[in-house]
């Protein structure tokens, strides 16, 4: 008898360090691309989309100096399917890879859609200092999502008032949850954008570079992000992301 085939077992992988790497990193962003809901397929072997990969190259220019590496996420399979949370598993792998290759430096979770629920989800990896979560996409029983690995890192979520893919209020209420057991966490509200936030993608991209290079280095966050951050809810859950944020960040 000949022998039976053997599945290959799928592996996550981080995709190459976007833009010049530095000459040593002292801390690292991990870009966690959208997925679907469920599908056990293969995502494509690229990194998909003009906004992730703005964001990472935004980032890896922002953050060279500083000895900042940013890796983009490839996860095994397209789909967060069920209880698998294969997307979560897979940023929790990464954020591991990173400091098998880097040492004990912090981490910062980017995540757009579905990716922006990994970014959440895996949140309480010790490593993780900080989330960014932009237009996640959340389950409707949001009240059954978890919050309590994000206490002790800082979180900022951005999502577009117009998103027809997923819930903007899905998000407010999980920030507020969020804000109750930890103060670090704020929330801007893009108006009259959509998903893709097409209308304000220049401005997104800065609220990022801002938030992750503060919460990863401690460089001084710009004043819109610091109130955001002290305002009690909703004030500070609800911030509109001003036009032009980004042209004069420290004024």
């Amino acid at each position: 008898m000949g022998q039976q085939a053997t599945t290959p077992v799928r592996t996550a992988r981080l995709g190459k360090a976007v833009g010049p790497a530095p000459g040593a990193v002292s801390g690292a962003v991990l870009v966690l691309p959208g997925g679907d809901e469920v599908s056990t397929r293969r995502p494509s072997p690229f990194l998909p989309g003009t906004f992730v990969r703005a964001l990472a190259r935004s980032l890896a220019r922002a953050g060279r100096e500083e000895g900042l590496a940013v890796h983009p996420v490839h996860y095994r399979y397209r789909g967060w399917n069920g209880t698998e949370a294969h997307l979560a598993a897979d940023a929790n792998w990464a954020a591991d890879e990173v400091v098998r290759r880097y040492g004990d430096v912090p981490v910062c979770l980017v995540g757009l859609d579905m990716g922006g629920r990994a970014a959440l989800g895996a949140g309480g990896h010790e490593a993780v200092n900080s989330v960014v979560a932009i237009a996640p996409w959340l389950p409707e029983e949001g009240a059954d999502e978890p919050v309590k690995q994000l206490v002790g890192r800082r979180v900022l979520i951005a999502h577009g008032t117009n998103d027809e893919r997923c819930d903007p209020e899905l998000s407010f209420r999980l920030a507020a949850r969020a804000k109750k057991v930890n103060r670090e966490v704020c929330r801007f509200e893009v108006h009259s954008d959509g998903h893709g936030l097409h209308q304000h993608r220049d401005e997104v991209l800065a609220l990022t570079v801002d938030f992750a290079l503060g919460a990863l280095f401690g460089s001084p966050l710009s004043r819109p992000v610091e109130d955001a951050l002290a305002a009690p809810p909703p004030i500070g859950l609800r911030m509109p992301l001003a036009s032009g944020f980004g042209k004069s960040l420290r004024k």
